[in-house]
């Protein structure tokens, strides 16, 4: 690192006009000396690409892994939860905004080196390590290289993310990935268009890559937001896609929308209208479907695939009851749940502990 949160890049060329490339997602954003992709995070510095928040962190806090939400991974378990600054869409409705499309200096308190992460999320008794509260792909050198310190340590790590990333540096950064929970904002390339800046099929590709690559354990989130993207007939599609293109085992989370940031003229999303969806997606054949940011102790219950037995029932992110044997099996019927189980699940609850790591930025 040649100076406090800076970084050689990965993943740019050189164009013959003078500019540089770069080729972490499909924006492509080239800039001149000094100049910032999209991002924020990504700079040109003389002739080469810098990451400017390496080993640079907005905080951490330690969570339930049903928080990120992943209802298949290590249910009950902690995991320690931290995120940079910056991102590579522009969604009008980030309910993270203040971290996402913060500039560096901003938000940036924490230094952290990748060893002092995984040491410390071992000594918090924490299962994983999440890549969280803004797009990991946009740190991803960084989000590797603690990866890799956790995984030394036996750590698992989670991807929470947009989806948005080239196919070299997809397969990089989830090489170095357990679990990803992949945010599908909607299902048509209008919305993606409007309130993200973005296009929907690289997110599509992403989610196809994952599904058939089958090492990262893959769970999705669709914020349904009201006149927006929880029309019936988009509901329909989506769910028809997910079953068709990534199987019928994967969850798909419908969670609810409040108004934020740019997007503060729609109102909530009404928990009929989950439920409604969460409906929907099972008619179409989807065996784990789940409502969020909402209570809805129905629409958080996992239920066997096989038999219909509620195997684990949950209130907001505590498990309630657990079902499934040390195999991670349906008791009554023997069918296994797909996913990532241990022997036992964890007892984290629904605490939230933010934890100081490292150095206080200057």
């Amino acid at each position: 690192m040649s100076a406090a949160g800076l970084h050689p890049a990965r993943w740019w060329h050189a164009l013959d006009d003078g500019r540089i490339q770069c080729d972490l997602c499909p924006r492509d954003c080239r800039v001149h000396e000094g100049q910032r992709g999209f991002c924020f995070v990504r700079q040109r510095s003389g002739d080469a690409m810098v990451l400017t928040t390496w080993g640079r962190s907005s905080g951490f806090c330690v969570d339930p892994i049903e928080k990120k939400p992943l209802h298949h991974f290590y249910p009950g378990s902690s995991v320690l939860s931290f995120g940079t600054a910056g991102c590579n869409l522009g969604c009008r409705f980030c309910q993270n905004w203040d971290i996402s499309k913060a500039r560096a200096q901003d938000r940036l308190c924490d230094q952290a080196t990748p060893e002092a992460i995984a040491a410390e999320a071992v000594a918090l008794g924490c299962r994983s390590v999440a890549f969280t509260y803004n797009d990991p792909v946009v740190f991803a050198e960084y989000a590797i290289d603690v990866a890799a310190a956790c995984r030394a340590r036996g750590l698992a790590t989670v991807a929470v993310t947009a989806g948005y990333v080239h196919p070299e540096p997809r397969q990089e950064l989830f090489a170095a990935m357990d679990a990803a929970n992949v945010d599908l904002k909607a299902f048509t390339e209008g919305f993606y268009h409007r309130l993200c800046f973005a296009h929907l099929q690289p997110v599509l590709e992403t989610l196809e890559w994952l599904a058939k690559e089958r090492r990262t354990w893959l769970e999705l989130t669709t914020l349904l937001i009201p006149g927006q993207n929880d029309s019936e007939a988009e509901v329909a599609a989506l769910a028809e896609w997910v079953v068709g293109h990534l199987g019928a085992e994967v969850p798909l989370h419908f969670s609810a929308f409040h108004p934020d940031f740019e997007l503060t003229d729609v109102p909530p999303t009404p928990p009929a209208t989950l439920r409604r969806a969460r409906r929907q997606a099972q008619a179409a054949g989807l065996r784990h479907v789940y409502t969020g940011n909402v209570h809805d102790p129905e629409g958080e219950a996992t239920r066997c695939a096989g038999c219909g037995e509620r195997l684990i029932a949950r209130d907001w992110y505590e498990l309630l009851d657990y079902r499934l044997d040390a195999e991670g099996r349906c008791p009554a019927c023997h069918a296994p749940l797909a996913g990532r189980f241990d022997a036992t699940p964890g007892h984290f609850g629904r605490r939230r502990i933010p934890v100081v790591i490292g150095a206080r930025a200057s």
